[in-house]
């Protein structure tokens, strides 16, 4: 795509605002002591650093990329002010920018295309020497962009990833996910389920063809036949697709009595809508593991009740976590109107880690970076105490499990959910020799 086309956003603040926000904290390395790699030192002279995002604004998923970039606005807003959770990180407090730095950052719309998402985090790279990138919602596009960011020796700090490959097989150093992974959504789903609805269920799948689908597909089912569930089939379907006829058919002829939609965003909503004028949804149980942003609301609560699913995090969190609850307030005031989702949740989370590991590690040398977060020094966040992973960079971090209301509970057009369980860390997580995860060097 040509720049010319590129959607940019932009902070509102110019960078002579910035200039006179940051003042630099003494006797901090911003090169000198450390030999140049990727853009360090050069991402780091002057006032500010440059952070470069990206977001599917348009494109299957592009709902859950306008709330990840929410997020983003929402995080780098605080960075530099000093304000909402970031004021409330023990190394952030009382400071504005990161070591005395201005946070400026563009936008960039990755369509829901890892070649495009590609392409835009080589131009943030080469062209505007990001220190940082992030961003991405389909797995294609985050583990493609982890390769550029691993070749480029640049900090990733991942949008929306739900497949396994992300820490797993395709896990790179440079790259941290925050998201639950298949494999910990279904360790926590697989246990509500069997109790809520038996151990004699016989499931069918709809499964997008692409290593999200197939990786939460196979982790599903992993956990659901150990506790005697019966798989009747895995119909795959291209990603990104509109019409589901053809797969809908094989599934309502199948004597499943579980339907199982792995389909995301968009695709997500027309595949389950498509679902109920063919009749399956009245002869078998809706099940959507891991719900998108928006999934409820294009399908409605008449389809949403009783659905059984995952949320990265959900806003009624506020009430069990005090830092969710100051995100959500913030939030809404800079976005009047709006609840966030859980993608607004990551781009927070992810931008968070990352100033606070630069902060305590007081330079933007990359390795140095990574090798403090690879410490795993517990972080407070809207989840509680969440840390990395060193082996695979996954973040130890609880599930939600989540039930639909019915229409008559909601109490307003975003209560969708009651959170059956949040399941702490240590019941989810995959054993890291189970991974795959060879991660590659620091240099």
């Amino acid at each position: 795509m040509p720049l010319n086309r590129e959607r940019f956003l932009k902070t509102a603040a110019g960078a002579a605002a910035g200039v006179a926000a940051g003042v630099k904290a003494p006797h901090i390395a911003f090169g000198a002591d450390y030999s140049p790699i990727g853009t360090f030192p050069a991402g780091t002279r002057g006032d500010s650093i440059f952070v470069g995002l990206m977001c599917p604004l348009t494109g299957s998923y592009s709902a859950d990329g306008e709330d990840l970039r929410r997020g983003y606005e929402l995080a780098i807003r605080d960075l530099n002010n000093g304000t909402g959770v970031m004021a409330k990180i023990p190394s952030l407090a009382g400071k504005k920018g990161v070591l005395g730095k201005r946070v400026e950052y563009k936008i960039a719309d990755s369509e829901t295309n890892p070649n495009t998402a590609v392409q835009h985090a080589t131009e943030f790279i080469t062209q505007n020497k990001a220190i940082m990138i992030s961003g991405g919602v389909a797995s294609s596009e985050v583990i493609a962009m982890a390769k550029v960011a691993q070749q480029q020796k640049v900090i990733f700090m991942t949008g929306a990833s739900g497949s396994n490959d992300t820490t797993g097989k395709d896990c790179q150093r440079y790259s941290f996910r925050s998201q639950c992974d298949a494999y910990m959504v279904a360790a926590a789903m697989a246990p509500i389920l069997a109790r809520v609805l038996g151990t004699k269920r016989r499931a069918i799948y709809l499964t997008p063809d692409y290593s999200y689908g197939h990786s939460l597909t196979g982790s599903m089912r992993q956990f659901t036949e150990k506790l005697g569930w019966t798989t009747v089939a895995d119909v795959v379907a291209p990603f990104p697709t509109t019409d589901y006829s053809s797969y809908l058919t094989n599934i309502a002829n199948s004597n499943a009595d579980t339907f199982i939609n792995i389909e995301f965003g968009n695709d997500g909503v027309a595949s389950t809508k498509q679902a109920a004028q063919f009749g399956i949804l009245k002869k078998m149980k809706l099940i959507v593991p891991n719900v998108s942003t928006y999934f409820p609301d294009g399908v409605g609560p008449d389809i949403m009740a009783g659905v059984y699913g995952t949320q990265e995090w959900y806003y009624s969190l506020a009430d069990r976590y005090p830092l969710s609850k100051l995100f959500l307030t913030d939030f809404q005031k800079m976005f009047p109107g709006v609840i966030p989702r859980w993608t607004a949740h990551i781009a927070y989370t992810q931008l968070a880690i990352w100033a606070d590991a630069v902060t305590r590690a007081k330079t933007f040398h990359p390795p140095t970076v990574i090798r403090t977060i690879e410490a795993g020094k517990p972080i407070n966040l809207m989840l509680g105490s969440v840390h990395y992973r060193a082996g695979d960079h996954q973040l130890v971090r609880p599930v939600p499990v989540v039930v639909g209301k019915s229409r008559n509970e909601m109490q307003n057009k975003d209560d969708w959910f009651r959170v059956v369980d949040i399941v702490p860390a240590d019941k989810v997580m995959q054993p890291l020799a189970e991974t795959s995860c060879k991660m590659p060097s620091y240099t």
